[in-house]
């Protein structure tokens, strides 16, 4: 059969720019290209600078998982000053970025991912009734009323009628690979809507302990805020009612509109649980994600990786194991492009040789993408709530473990179906609700140190330079809410002479190694032959895939024109 190109750019419902290019023939992918086309960057800039301020730069590569940058940030120069950090300080990280992860899980399913499962004009046609007879048998949650659903429909079905999509508008309405009946389709557009207003109630927590948010506040040694009953202005006990609250309305929307959600709309797409296998290799830093501590250490979770497709056996994680090449990005190294380098040697120049926007053709090119691409002692390595899940039923995580073969028991799959797109998709759902028990938690281990009289949220010993030695070195990781996150850091004399970020999307979207090696974006398209692509014209199940990885390309490239140049120009007509 002839072979055809298909170019899906920009793709979009994700942040960033990424480009798509892909061979088909017979209805299946067999080859494929992920491009990020978005020159910027924050890595450079930060040379030359205090180490005390690299998190505000840093939390600038990106708002959408906000904070996580800033956390990893801090917790790598913490980790080169061995500077020790407050109890009372770690908990709070760890609230916020629990928080974060939730927010971000529940707004990517909803609001990014969704529409390619839920077919908007379909619910249109929904009986409001039998759609609340249907919500019953899944969940308690109390906004499932025949009222609301029937509210919902008529006010969608009033802007379709004025020939206005709206929010909907722009995608593949009744696409043949649609599955769900028109009574799910409605209940998913109804939490739709309710998920709205929902993410901006519970990420509160991040304004009341980091006065805002996108890009709250942080503390090299501890936190930004203070904590005193007594006082108006701190966090007391007000304050903390507000956050028992967005906490616990945190948990109920997972438990009771989320997960319920994503396992009934899975039960319609069972095909996806072996489709978009990425790269058998997955890594998770473990409980060092919740952990002021910047190297992966012990916990109820520790570190590991899961080799070449065994997700039994789990792996100790070495650091030292990692190396980014610059093969197929547009970057050089001294010694050559086929040579890997590890973060604490990285480097970041850049050398664009690819033709001038707007692009015809990338795949052509040896080098056609921003994202360097990071292998794990070799190998191309997949990262995010899957990779975490996987993890931790390797390690026999009790709740875990509870919580997967439940879920995996109603879809009939086994583990390794989580290594899919309907997998991915799957483990975001069952993290949320995992995390919003243990910020519970956590909450509950602040408020005893408090009423115990231990309300310190900041350590002062480390904080001027004359304590620091002269030369040090760091590592800071973090689990972002797409997988993990590492920053790395060189301090000579109280500056910053080297500074590296290995993000979760330049993990899973770079491009080939000097082997050939493709990346786990392209793997999970191209691997096999076996991706379905019915109409190149409307590719819904490449978005499916890709948007199954939650992909955060600002947060993948960290070039920038220091002169403040233009690049590129984008016109719109």
């Amino acid at each position: 059969m002839a072979t055809q190109r298909i170019v899906i750019d920009p793709i979009t419902r994700i942040e960033g720019h990424l480009r798509i290019e892909l061979e088909t023939s017979g209805g299946r992918i067999t080859n494929a290209w992920a491009s990020a086309t978005q020159f910027r960057g924050i890595e450079t800039i930060l040379k030359g600078r205090d180490p005390r301020d690299a998190w505000a730069l840093a939390q600038r590569i990106c708002g959408v998982c906000t904070g996580v940058h800033a956390i990893a940030s801090i917790r790598a120069v913490e980790d080169a000053l061995k500077y020790p950090v407050p109890p009372c300080a770690e908990l709070i990280r760890n609230l916020m970025a629990g928080m974060g992860a939730v927010q971000d899980h529940v707004m990517h399913f909803y609001h990014l991912h969704a529409l390619d499962w839920v077919d908007v004009k379909s619910a249109l046609a929904a009986d409001p009734q039998a759609t609340a007879r249907l919500a019953a048998t899944i969940s308690p949650w109390p906004n499932n009323s025949t009222t609301w659903l029937r509210e919902v429909q008529q006010r969608v079905a009033k802007s379709v009628a004025g020939g206005q999509y709206g929010i909907f508008a722009g995608n593949y309405w009744g696409h043949p690979t649609y599955h769900l009946p028109p009574e799910v389709n409605l209940l998913a557009l109804a939490h739709y809507l309710e998920a709205l207003p929902w993410q901006r109630e519970i990420i509160r927590l991040h304004a009341i302990f980091g006065g805002k948010n996108p890009h709250p506040n942080f503390l090299v040694g501890g936190m930004a805020c203070t904590i005193n009953l007594d006082n108006q202005q701190t966090i007391n006990n007000v304050r903390l009612d507000e956050l028992k609250g967005h906490i616990s309305q945190a948990r109920r929307f997972v438990e009771e509109v989320y997960y319920p959600d994503v396992l009934a709309i899975a039960g319609f797409y069972r095909e996806y649980a072996s489709i978009g296998v990425a790269s058998p290799t997955l890594l998770a830093a473990g409980e060092c994600a919740f952990s002021c501590s910047g190297t992966p250490q012990g916990g109820r979770v520790r570190a590991g990786v899961l080799l070449d497709g065994n997700y039994q056996s789990l792996q100790p994680f070495d650091p030292m194991k990692i190396a980014e090449f610059v093969d197929s990005a547009w970057y050089s190294y001294p010694e050559g492009d086929k040579s890997g380098r590890h973060p604490l040697r990285g480097e970041t120049t850049p050398r664009y040789t690819g033709p001038r926007p707007p692009y015809r053709e990338l795949a052509g090119s040896k080098k056609y993408t921003w994202v360097k691409a990071p292998r794990y002692d070799g190998r191309a390595v997949q990262v995010g709530p899957n990779a975490r899940i996987l993890v931790a039923c390797a390690l026999g995580h009790a709740e875990t473990v509870g919580m997967v073969d439940e879920a995996l028991a109603k879809l009939g799959a086994g583990r390794d179906s989580l290594n899919s797109t309907l997998g991915r998709t799957l483990c975001r759902s069952l993290e949320s609700v995992l995390l919003a028990r243990r910020m519970e938690e956590w909450f509950g281990e602040l408020l005893e140190r408090i009423k115990s009289g231990d309300s310190t949220t900041f350590n002062p010993d480390k904080w001027e330079p004359e304590s620091w030695p002269r030369s040090a070195q760091g590592v800071g990781f973090m689990e972002a809410p797409r997988g993990t996150l590492s920053h790395w850091v060189e301090i000579e004399n109280g500056r910053i002479s080297r500074y590296q970020c290995v993000v979760p999307s330049t993990w899973n979207s770079c491009g080939r190694d000097a082997d050939g090696q493709l990346g786990p974006f392209e793997q999970a398209l191209a691997a096999g032959g076996r991706h379905p692509l019915q109409d190149p014209e409307r590719p819904l199940e490449v978005l499916r895939t890709i948007h199954s990885f939650d992909p955060c390309q600002s947060c993948a490239c960290h070039m920038f024109d220091p002169a403040g140049g233009i690049n590129c120009e984008v016109k719109v007509r």
